[in-house]
């Protein structure tokens, strides 16, 4: 629980007794969870997919998502009982929906959650999601402030983490102090690198702790790295060598709702692609854990082709929800269901799993499933909400972290 004396505020920087901390340059050795780190106008702009990526494919979703930094944090140690961090978000707005809460900052201290802030001001992009346009509005920089935070045990101090927003793209501006900074220690645990979809990106969680990866990390005392990328987990290549190069312990990938939703290929193109996705990580990690995850339950799509798109009436009455537009005839065809992707993926794990006994299957219906959804419905029929987002990071770590579970802890 946060500590009594420990509160959050936001605010203009230029406010307080700003003049009297300690300015520390938001460098590398100070994030973990991001692969690149552009430098701005403003400051740093912290990116989940490296520059190669961004350059060989300039679409507008992947670079939305890529660059909100799910899972991503500032990692360090100090002293300090006053921490300022001055952010430039950029919000997403979508037209004739309600407007989205303002995303969240999570401090924690030596591990325990110790306070919460937001940014209330920055760039606005607004989407209409009916043509696809978007429009940038800019707006201010904002600080985060935490104070009150303990010293540390024995003057030693203490490691401090500031988890960003993961569904804002937030540029690091500044970062002050009361006390110097160093970059936190290595904690020593293993790596787990994981990729999916907006479900992994954290869709409708509450936090960046809250979605259901960080909970499952934290649950499995694991360093989480995060390439959940809201809308563009296509098995696209370039995705497969970017976890192909970075080093890792543990790897999965959920596979199948951006397939489905987006109505991107047919039963044909699937299969080799998700052998093709398989081969390149096994380029770079050819032993490491490797799990393959199904989608979760999602009734819209189970039976029903893609696409998917908003559905216009309830847009209207200014609630977002969306609904399927394939024809389940065409299944026959090799047009791709949630159900038809289960089973190949698990055809496909069972097959290759002969020769390669570090590669895994995990069912998703597992993490969540029929009687999940009838107690803890999709609001808008294809996200999760926060307590789903905290019952599939508990399920997940049950099954995947634990003794006989894909990620089990290796006996020395």
């Amino acid at each position: 629980m946060p500590s009594e004396n420990t509160s959050a505020t936001t605010g203009d920087s230029a406010t307080g007794s700003t003049a009297d901390l300690i300015t520390t340059p938001i460098t590398a050795d100070l994030l973990r969870g991001a692969l690149d780190l552009e430098r701005t106008e403003h400051g740093v702009l912290p990116h989940r997919l490296p520059a190669w990526v961004r350059a060989q494919y300039a679409d507008g979703q992947l670079a939305m998502a890529e660059s909100q930094p799910s899972g991503v944090r500032l990692a360090f140690r100090t002293r300090a009982t006053t921490v300022e961090l001055d952010t430039l978000p950029t919000k997403r707005l979508y037209t004739g929906a309600p407007p989205r809460p303002d995303g969240v900052y999570e401090l924690l201290v030596d591990g325990v959650p110790a306070g919460q802030g937001s940014v209330p001001d920055g760039n606005t992009l607004t989407i209409d999601m009916a043509t696809g346009s978007a429009e940038l509005r800019t707006g201010p920089v904002g600080t985060v402030r935490f104070t009150g935070l303990p010293e540390g045990d024995g003057g030693d101090g203490k490691d401090v983490e500031i988890w960003l927003p993961h569904n804002e793209t937030t540029e690091l501006v500044a970062l002050r102090t009361d006390a110097p900074v160093e970059p936190a220690t290595d904690p020593g645990r293993r790596v787990w690198l994981h990729h999916g979809s907006s479900i992994s990106h954290g869709s409708d969680a509450a936090g960046p702790t809250g979605i259901w990866p960080a909970l499952a990390a934290s649950l499995g005392g694991v360093e989480l790295i995060n390439l959940g990328l809201g809308g563009s987990a296509m098995l696209d290549p370039f995705t497969a060598r970017t976890l192909r190069d970075t080093p890792a312990d543990l790897i999965s990938v959920k596979i199948g709702i951006n397939v489905v939703n987006a109505d991107a290929m047919r039963l044909r193109a699937f299969t080799p692609a998700v052998h093709g996705f398989l081969d390149t990580i096994r380029e770079g990690h050819p032993d490491t854990p490797l799990l393959v995850v199904s989608p979760i339950l999602c009734p819209i799509h189970e039976d029903t082709p893609g696409p998917s798109a908003p559905d216009l009436e309830h847009m209207s009455e200014g609630r977002l929800k969306f609904a399927a537009m394939g024809d389940p005839a065409e299944t026959a065809a090799g047009k791709l269901t949630l159900r038809v992707i289960r089973d190949e993926l698990a055809r496909i794990v069972a097959q290759r799993s002969k020769e390669d006994p570090n590669l895994h299957h995990l069912d998703g219906l597992r993490l969540y499933g029929e009687a999940d959804f009838a107690e803890l419905p999709l609001p808008d029929e294809l996200h999760p909400d926060a307590a789903t987002h905290r019952r599939i990071g508990e399920r997940f770590a049950e099954q995947v972290f634990t003794a006989g579970g894909a990620f089990a802890p290796r006996e020395a």
